[in-house]
């Protein structure tokens, strides 16, 4: 029987003098005008710190984003407006979602009095599909997983129609990139609200865009905090592409950490990824569930992907098999860690289950 691969990955590839900067704050601007901003919160947790025997750990949470569950809207948005400069004929905005990219298109189409149509891999929650459809939007399901959801949501080119995508199949597309700079307002608000700096930064990762605005920022932040992305055991694209030197598709089993289940990273944020990360640890959803329950326990509603983090934390100073990924950080009584929640619960019957699981 074959070793399994660690849980934990050195990226032997980073080069940080190649990762771009962030994108213009011209799109924070445009954020802080829209009705209902304003910074979402950064908690300490000094109680598992110290149980860590870390210096401090710090948790972005992005529960309540412009009255969505997840920071998706950040990018969505802007997307959508720089669509709509390029092209103020658009009448149609169409994208492929797990859930919350879906849902955040779907508010910015009612917002501007624009039709939508959502196309929804198999095995996404009915909570999930819902919510979406509740913002005004179709939603076409698709008999195959996430990458089927992406291309038949790219097939939908008929005049009127903008694809608002956070993925790219070709290194060349526009659209992902603009998503990415969306997420940027993030990590300015990050630079405002943290007051010292990091040591270490954990990013869920899906398809790269949200990774690759927190490698943009970091890179180019006092002190270049090492970035480490987050995937699951079922999904982990990017560690697989990291071990391979190039992108590559690995197979998508299912997962709980709906947001993550994706099985190629986008060609637009690849390089930024490989030049940038420090390293990639995959957690499974056991895991994440009970980095679910630990939050709660601190009063904070976070869903899985949002959890994963704090999960990978855990792995990371646990495991045998991440030694080279801790040495490589210099991890010690000292560090101080940011995790990204990404997300609160956005399948309220899947949150009430895990939190009422036992491990």
């Amino acid at each position: 029987m074959s070793t399994p691969p660690a849980r934990g990955l050195v990226n032997h590839r980073r080069c940080l003098d190649r990762v771009p900067p962030p994108g213009a704050p011209e799109a924070t601007r445009f954020h802080q005008r829209l009705p209902g901003y304003a910074p979402t919160p950064v908690r300490a947790l000094p109680g598992v710190a110290t149980q860590l025997g870390i210096g401090a750990l710090r948790l972005k949470d992005e529960s309540d984003r412009l009255g969505l569950p997840a920071f998706k809207i950040l990018g969505a948005s802007w997307a959508v407006e720089q669509a709509l400069r390029q092209d103020p004929a658009i009448r149609t905005l169409v994208a492929a979602s797990a859930g919350n990219h879906g849902r955040a298109v779907a508010r910015c189409a009612a917002n501007r009095g624009l039709a939508c149509r959502i196309y929804l891999p198999a095995g996404a929650s009915l909570a999930r599909a819902d919510a979406i459809a509740a913002e005004g939007a179709v939603v076409v399901p698709v008999e195959s997983g996430y990458d089927g959801a992406v291309a038949a949501a790219g097939t939908a080119d008929e005049p009127g129609t903008a694809l608002i995508a956070d993925v790219a199949r070709q290194p060349d597309e526009v659209c992902p990139g603009w998503v990415a700079d969306g997420y940027g307002t993030l990590f300015r608000e990050l630079a405002e609200q943290l007051g010292a700096p990091v040591d270490l930064v954990l990013v869920p990762v899906g398809v790269g865009a949200l990774a690759s605005a927190a490698v943009r920022w970091a890179a180019h932040t006092a002190g270049c905090p090492p970035v480490v992305g987050v995937e699951p055991v079922a999904a982990a694209c990017l560690t697989g592409s990291l071990r391979a030197g190039r992108p590559v598709t690995v197979p998508t089993p299912g997962t709980s950490l709906a947001g993550l289940d994706c099985a190629t990273p986008s060609a637009v944020a690849w390089p930024v990824l490989r030049d940038g990360l420090t390293g990639m640890i995959t957690v499974d959803d056991p895991e994440a569930h009970a980095a679910v329950r630990e939050l709660a326990d601190l009063g904070l509603a976070i869903g899985d992907c949002g959890a994963a983090p704090l999960a990978a934390l855990r792995r990371l100073l646990a495991d045998p098999g991440c030694q080279p990924l801790r040495a490589a950080l210099e991890l010690g009584p000292t560090t101080r860690v940011l995790c990204l929640a990404t997300e609160g619960p956005t399948d309220p019957a899947g949150y009430r289950t895990v939190l009422g699981a036992t491990t």
